[in-house]
This record gives structure tokens, C-alpha cells and sequence, in this order.
């Protein structure tokens, strides 16, 4: 097979990463990057051996594929004119800034018969993949998760929920299984920006809840999600790539005598993941979606339904009474 002729719109700190995985994958071949910073497109080019242009309408025409990471606001002029030249795109998340662009977007997708993937990266995190298969044979109470960040610069030009949480709502629809029935969430600002830190609750139709935490102001870095379940507690660190289980465990062992000299109230399990970079495994999948070989893990509809919920919690932090039952489950 001839490598998929790909290429990379934007080359911030996402970007970059985007290049310099395509360029070490032997089904893909990196033409160029596209992006108006003339010192960053040469520095592409020295380190990758590709191309730079600096517009994407001239890249366009050399490619298959497109890797899409500019600024959020940007998503739907570069994403809609990438799919309407016929071009398969990944594009990074939140899909877009609005649900009237997201639709856009899919609309023109489905209108040239191209994939439309978007770049929720925790999916291909060894330690989720994991993770689902784990509380597949569990009944899931609760979900629990903190996305903490100690730079407040980081994509300031949208909120906390935007930029971090999106991608723990995107992991707990998935791991819930179930529409979203009711909603509720607080936070606020630092500053006059965007919201930068919040707490979000949903709670969904299978009975399942789930506590969301992102914060631009933490101290150190967190990523986890954790998993209560009936008989375990699943907890998961996205950064460390690892995976512990909590059992109840009831066991003791005395002695002749008759005196304790060992007692177990639980047991931990540590189950391996593998160490393959989520970036790798996303981009790879993407060439398979790209060959028909397999279809994206977060289409644009699945991406559409987390900026829903981002919107609606962005929302509940913009009016503290508002807690939202939702008329039509999400």
C-alpha cells in the first residue's frame, strides 16, 4: 500500500507533536505543514524533511488527509474548507467553538464522503483502553474525574471546560453507557477571561453519576479518572499510564495461641498497560479510518453531544441557580 499523503495544519505545541508522529509512521507520508509562522514552518521542515506553506488552501492541494490544531475559533473556516475540498480530517478537539458550527462540520463530511475524526486523545490513553475493559465486568456507581493544570496560559482563548474537562466528559458518556438526564455545575474565574476552574455534575439514565473537576489553577498537574463501582474501586492516572483495583478483602491469620498476626481489609491490583504514546495510537487509527479499514473511535456526532454538555456546563457556571433536568436526554 502507498502511504496516506498527510499533512498538518498548525504547528503550535499540538501541531508539532502531530508532525513528529506522522513523520516516524511508515503508512504515512508527511508532505507539509501549513501554518503563517515563517520561523516555525522552517523549523518544521529542518526537523521533519517536509514542506511548510503558509496558508492551508495551498497545502490542500498536495495531500489526502489533514491533522487539524489550530485555535479552537478557527476549527470550522479550516475544518469546513478542508472537507469541502475533499480532504479527510482530524481535527482536534472540542470539535468546534458552537453546536451550529459542530453541525456544519458533519454536514459537510457526510456531503463529500470523507471521515471526520476529532482528536479526543484520552481514548487512545493505554490506561482508559484499559480502563474499559475492566469496568465492563463491573456495575459502575459512580465516575470521578480531576483534570488539573498549573498553567493558566494554556489555550486561553476558551474556558477550562473547552480546553480540559471536555475530555473527561467525552470518557465518562463512554464509559456511562447512557443519556445524560440532569446536569448541575459551579466555578468561575481568576480574572477577566474565560472560566478556568469548575466542578460538574451529571447524572445519567442508567443511575450512574458523575463528578467532574478541570482547574487552570492547580499547583501540579492531574489527570485521573476513577471508577466506583459495587465490588471495586477502579482508579486510574492518565499521566502515569496506570490502572489500580481495590477490593474488599476479609482475611486474617492467627496463631496457635489464639492472637492475631494478620489481617487483610483489602487487596489492590495493578493491571500493566502498554507504553505505546496515545498520539501514536490515535494517528494510526486515523490512516485505518482513511483506508475504510475502520471507523473513527469519536466521529463528529459523538464530538457534537460533548460540546453540548460543555455548553450547557459553561452555562450552569454563568447562572449559579441554575441545576438543569434536561427536556430531551443528551
Amino acid at each position: 500500500m502507498n502511504p496516506v499523503r498527510v499533512g498538518v495544519i498548525g504547528i503550535g505545541n499540538m501541531g508539532w507533536h502531530h508532525a513528529r508522529v506522522l513523520s516516524l509512521i511508515k503508512d504515512a507520508q508527511l508532505v507539509g505543514v501549513a501554518d503563517p509562522d515563517r520561523g516555525r514552518g522552517r523549523l518544521a521542515t529542518q526537523q521533519f524533511g517536509c514542506a511548510w506553506y503558509p496558508s492551508h488552501q495551498q497545502l490542500l492541494e498536495q495531500v489526502d488527509a489533514v491533522c487539524i490544531a489550530v485555535p479552537t475559533l478557527l476549527h470550522h473556516p479550516v475544518g469546513l474548507a478542508c472537507l469541502q475540498a475533499g480532504k479527510h480530517v482530524l481535527i482536534e478537539k472540542p470539535i468546534a467553538a458552537s453546536q451550529e458550527e459542530a453541525a456544519e462540520l458533519i454536514a459537510a463530511a457526510e456531503a463529500a464522503g470523507v471521515q471526520l475524526q476529532v482528536g479526543h486523545i484520552e481514548r487512545f490513553n493505554p490506561a482508559f483502553r484499559e480502563l474499559v475493559k475492566v469496568v465492563a465486568s463491573e456495575e459502575v456507581v459512580v465516575l470521578e474525574a480531576r483534570r488539573h493544570s498549573p498553567n493558566p496560559e494554556r489555550a486561553n482563548d476558551v474556558s477550562v471546560v473547552l480546553d480540559l474537562m471536555i475530555h473527561d466528559i467525552d470518557l465518562v458518556l463512554e464509559l456511562a453507557g447512557a443519556p445524560v438526564l440532569r446536569l448541575a455545575a459551579a466555578g468561575g474565574r481568576s480574572g477577566e477571561g474565560p472560566i478556568d476552574y469548575v466542578n460538574a455534575t451529571l447524572a445519567f439514565a442508567n443511575g450512574v453519576v458523575a463528578s467532574l473537576t478541570a482547574s487552570k489553577m492547580a499547583h501540579r498537574k492531574i489527570r485521573s479518572l476513577s471508577a466506583h463501582c459495587r465490588a471495586s474501586l477502579v482508579e486510574t492516572d492518565f499521566l502515569n499510564r496506570t490502572l489500580h483495583i481495590h477490593r474488599r478483602s476479609h482475611q486474617s491469620v492467627s496463631a496457635d495461641h489464639g492472637e492475631l498476626v494478620y489481617r487483610s481489609d483489602g487487596l489492590v491490583e495493578e493491571v500493566s498497560t502498554t507504553s505505546i504514546e496515545p498520539l501514536y495510537a490515535e494517528l494510526t487509527h486515523f490512516l485505518a479510518c482513511v483506508r475504510g479499514d475502520e471507523s473513527p473511535a469519536v466521529d463528529g456526532l459523538q464530538a457534537s453531544r460533548a460540546l453540548l454538555l460543555a455548553d450547557l456546563i459553561e452555562q450552569c457556571v454563568d447562572q449559579p441557580s441554575l441545576s438543569l433536568n434536561l427536556e430531551e436526554p443528551i
